[in-house]
């Protein structure tokens, strides 16, 4: 079936309006998903950065990069599961950059790698294969990035109507978010509660960011970490045996330190949560496990204080800069008149006279590239700025000439590769809605000529 001309040039230019506004939105909720990623120390139970001195167990992987002394006994990935087992590097849960130390290192689930190990160190493989070799971790790049995570996530400003409240010993942080709360808690403040009880909604990620160069719960006697139940309508402290929503909470719940370069867990009570203290010293005491990962600079622990296997599984939000960056100075825009549109208008510089300059862009050219932080980019509110010396979008001037926007000095702008937020303003909206504009001017344009062009008996 032959369509005709005028429908064929709508049709073009409407898909084509709608693709430039389906496009941005694809993009967007693309961005919406993207999280601030802890790599591949999100896979091991422990990952060490130094040196881990630890018996007598720990449920799931553990990575060192120093040396690992299991003198007394030491069992590795016991409740791994056969899919995570396959995800860590070289299917190895056990990785021990430096020397291994121990006379009964049982590696239960997976394989396990280690530089050298003591005179007399006995390591088994149950369900893989064990041996000497050269680590599968770079330990100091994947620390760089933690400890840049870390510095991101502590940057997040305390999550709006959050409350951290002190009742006599009991430290209460509440926070109504589906997605995601963030608290901010000074190592003092936390370390004056006998017990904690965090009360968000289930499914939420919650990070608590801890300042302070140390903190130590056994100074405080920390006895417990109660989190709230939304189907029993009570706080529930959280075990092994038991956690609120069948441990739904603290499987998104992280512990914060950027700063700190020492923390001690209490032998009294079960830390629920992923602890992430990239500078830190870490003890876990000599009793009582931490319901979570431990990612830590070194490591120490014995008797009962093992890592039981509830790694972290939220998505963490990325944070903007907390410097806006350098923007170079926009061109003035460059005026076309509408009668004549191979003339040009030079922009007069001040205290000079005009000068010849290349062809400007006729309308319909995209507009200019923008840079993050720039006028004429979203703000933090979604509100536009306006661009010094143009407006945001092509307007007429006082004599009829079409205003067009110059060609910006800086680059296009690039998505970053972490450490930003989604983008969520309308910026890219106005020069695609534009462009669209422009499209659909030229459909009508086509279906002008056609209908000429019939009336002439040439169609």
């Amino acid at each position: 079936m032959r369509i005709p001309v005028p429908a064929a040039a709508f049709a073009l230019g409407g898909s084509l309006v709608l693709a430039g506004l389906v496009a941005p939105a694809a993009a967007h909720a693309a961005d919406q998903t993207q999280c601030l990623s802890l790599g591949v120390a999100n896979l091991y139970g422990e990952f060490v950065e130094g040196d881990d001195t630890h018996t007598p167990d720990a449920e799931g992987a553990v990575a060192v990069g120093g040396n690992a002394d299991f003198t007394g006994g030491f069992s590795v990935g016991q409740e791994l599961t056969p899919d995570q087992v396959k995800a860590l590097p070289g299917g190895n849960s056990l990785v021990v950059a430096g020397k291994l130390t121990g006379n009964n290192t049982q590696v239960m689930k997976g394989n396990g790698v280690y530089g050298s190990k003591a005179e007399g160190a006995v390591i088994q493989a149950h369900q893989g294969t064990v041996g000497q070799g050269r680590s599968p971790i770079d330990f100091a790049a994947e620390f760089a990035k933690l400890r840049a995570a870390s510095a991101q996530l502590a940057a997040a400003p305390q999550t709006a109507a959050a409350k951290v409240e002190a009742k006599g010993k009991e430290l209460y942080l509440t926070s109504g978010d589906a997605s995601f709360n963030s608290f901010t808690v000074s190592a003092a403040v936390l370390q004056g509660a006998t017990d904690i009880f965090l009360k968000v909604p289930a499914g939420a990620v919650t990070v608590v960011t801890v300042t302070g160069g140390s903190y130590d719960q056994a100074a405080a006697r920390t006895t417990g970490f109660h989190l709230w139940d939304e189907g029993k309508k009570a706080y529930v402290l959280d075990d092994k045996l038991q956690s609120a929503h069948g441990g739904a909470v603290r499987a998104k719940l992280l512990w914060n330190f950027p700063t700190a370069t020492k923390v001690v867990k209490s032998s009294l009570a079960a830390w629920s949560g992923t602890v992430l203290a990239p500078n830190a010293a870490f003890d876990l005491g000599s009793a009582a496990p931490v319901n979570g990962s431990v990612i830590v600079k070194s490591l120490t622990g014995k008797g009962g204080a093992e890592t039981h296997h509830y790694p972290f599984t939220g998505c963490l939000p990325t944070v903007p800069p907390t410097t806006p960056p350098t923007t170079p100075a926009t061109t003035p825009p460059v005026v076309v008149p509408t009668g004549t549109p191979s003339a040009t208008t030079t922009p007069t510089t001040p205290g000079g006279t005009g000068t010849p300059s290349t062809p400007p862009a006729t309308p319909g050219t995209p507009g200019p590239s923008v840079t993050p932080g720039a006028p004429g980019t979203p703000s933090a509110s979604g509100t536009v700025k306006p661009s010094a010396g143009a407006s945001a979008s092509p307007s007429a001037s006082a004599s009829g000439a079409a205003v067009v926007p110059a060609a910006s000095a800086s680059p296009s702008a690039q998505a970053s590769a972490g450490g930003d937020l989604a983008h969520t303003g309308s910026g890219p909206v106005v020069p695609l809605a534009i462009g669209g504009a422009v499209v659909v001017a030229a459909g009508g344009a086509l279906v002008l000529v056609a209908r000429r062009r019939k009336a002439a008996g040439q169609v």
